[in-house]
C-alpha cells in the first residue's frame, strides 16, 4: 500500500505542480551559471547508493568548499536558493526519486556517503532496510538539530511505529513545520 500511495501521489505532485517546476528551473537557471537541477549520490535502501534530484540553490562549484553557513547568510547559496530553501521548493523533484522508488515520501533521510557513523548505527539497529524519505520522524522531531544518536533513536521508532496513518501524521506534522518555517534553513 505505502509504495502505491508514493507512486500515485508524487506522480499526482508532478502534474499538478509541473508549472511551478518548470518556473523554478527557468529562474535556477537565468539567476545563476549551472545546472538547474542539482544531481547527489546518497545511501539508500540496503545501504545502496542512489543519485537524489534537487534544484540546485548553490553556485556552481560551491560544494568543494565544504560547510560555509555564516549566521544566515552562506555566500555560497544563490539568490534564488534563499527562497527555494525557504519554501523548500528546491525538494520538489525529488518527487523523480519517489516515483522511482529511491525515496518514499516518509522514511529517515537518505545519508550522505560520508555519513559514515550515521551509516553504521542504521545498519547495526536494522533501519538501513527502509526506504529513504521526503521527510520522517526524525525530521519532523528536531532534523539536523539532533545528534546522530538521537536521529537513529527517532529512525528506529519509525521502524516499530510503521504504518500507513502514521506516516499521513508525519507528512501532516511536515506540512505544519513548513508552513510555520520551524527548522527551515534561510
Amino acid at each position: 500500500m505505502k509504495r502505491t500511495f508514493d507512486f500515485f501521489f508524487s506522480l499526482l505532485g508532478l502534474i499538478v505542480l509541473a508549472p511551478i517546476l518548470f518556473l523554478t528551473f527557468i529562474f535556477v537557471k537565468v539567476s545563476s551559471k549551472g545546472h538547474g537541477f542539482y544531481v547527489q549520490s546518497r545511501v539508500g535502501r540496503n545501504n545502496t547508493d542512489f543519485d537524489i534530484v534537487k534544484f540546485r540553490t548553490m553556485n556552481e562549484g560551491a560544494s568543494k568548499f565544504g560547510l560555509l553557513t555564516i549566521g544566515d547568510k552562506d555566500p555560497r547559496i544563490t539568490r534564488i536558493g534563499y527562497y527555494l530553501r525557504k519554501f523548500k521548493l528546491d525538494e520538489l523533484p525529488k518527487l523523480i526519486n519517489v516515483i522511482k522508488g529511491d525515496m518514499s515520501f516518509v522514511g529517515p533521510r537518505p545519508a550522505l556517503f560520508n555519513q559514515d557513523e550515521l551509516i553504521a548505527l542504521r545498519t547495526e539497529s536494522g533501519v538501513e532496510g527502509l526506504v529513504p524519505g521526503l521527510t520522517g520522524w526524525a525530521q519532523v522531531n528536531g532534523r539536523d538539530e539532533l545528534p546522530i544518536t538521537e536521529k537513529v533513536k527517532l529512525d528506529v521508532e519509525y521502524l516499530k511505529k510503521c504504518s500507513f496513518f502514521f506516516d499521513l501524521w508525519i507528512i501532516w506534522l511536515t506540512l505544519v513545520k513548513i508552513l510555520r518555517r520551524d527548522g527551515v534553513s534561510h
